[in-house]
């Protein structure tokens, strides 16, 4: 079958790095390319049909959530092995439903990460305890409920912004973050208020804690524009 040939697409240079690295003592293991944004990624996959991508969620100009998208739609043989620091239950579920075929925290060891790039390359799905333990919670609640129909609808932007909310981050931050203007963040924000049926920042923040999208450590005080 040859070598599987890999992308890794991180906005820290020194993960890259550090995954090629290890990688590099595989010989049936090759990464043939390296992307610091999503639509980098996305190009190199369209140009070089990689057997797997290794994907960050949290990258400039096309966050991992868009990026999982397109290069399904380009590349339907390419697997993707989503590496994040995050398990929030949006993230999570939006990837998946994304196409992505595995979905692994930074905190992995070696050895673990090796060998969910083999079970990736073969198309089996590959899921850290967290992430599996967020399925599984999903799977006994059903998939009916108004609360899931809320979060469902948020879309991987919304996510983003909502997260950053979370981390105290004002909206002309958040903009230059996303390399967007304040007013499209506005727009983010108005429609994030509607899907969640909720009024203010706070009470955003109050429902991404209660349905695990973050986690208490995220949160900062959260100032206005």
């Amino acid at each position: 079958m040859g070598k599987i040939t890999i992308i890794l697409a991180d906005d820290h240079a020194v993960v890259r790095e550090s995954i090629r690295r290890l990688l590099e003592e595989r010989e049936d293991l090759e990464v043939v390319g390296e992307a610091g944004d999503g639509e980098n990624a996305v190009e190199l996959v369209k140009n070089l049909k990689p057997r797997v991508v290794i994907l960050d969620i949290a990258m400039p100009k096309l966050n991992g959530i868009e990026a999982t998208r397109k290069i399904r739609e380009l590349s339907p043989d390419t697997n993707i092995l989503i590496l994040s620091a995050y398990d929030y239950s949006q993230y999570v579920f939006a990837l998946l439903e994304a196409g992505a075929t595995g979905y692994l925290l930074k905190d992995v060891n070696c050895q673990e990460l090796i060998r969910s790039i083999y079970s990736v390359d073969k198309g089996e799905p590959v899921l850290c305890p967290s992430v599996a333990a967020k399925v599984m919670q999903r799977f006994r609640r059903g998939e009916d409920s108004e609360t899931n129909n809320a979060v469902d609808s948020l879309t991987g932007r919304e996510v983003e912004v909502l997260t950053m909310v979370a981390n105290g981050h004002r909206n002309q931050e958040i903009a230059s973050r996303l390399y967007v203007s304040k007013r499209t963040v506005e727009a983010h924000l108005a429609s994030i208020f509607s899907k969640l049926k909720v009024g203010s920042r706070t009470e955003a923040i109050l429902f991404a804690l209660k349905e695990g999208m973050i986690s208490l450590e995220d949160v900062e005080v959260s100032g206005k524009d």
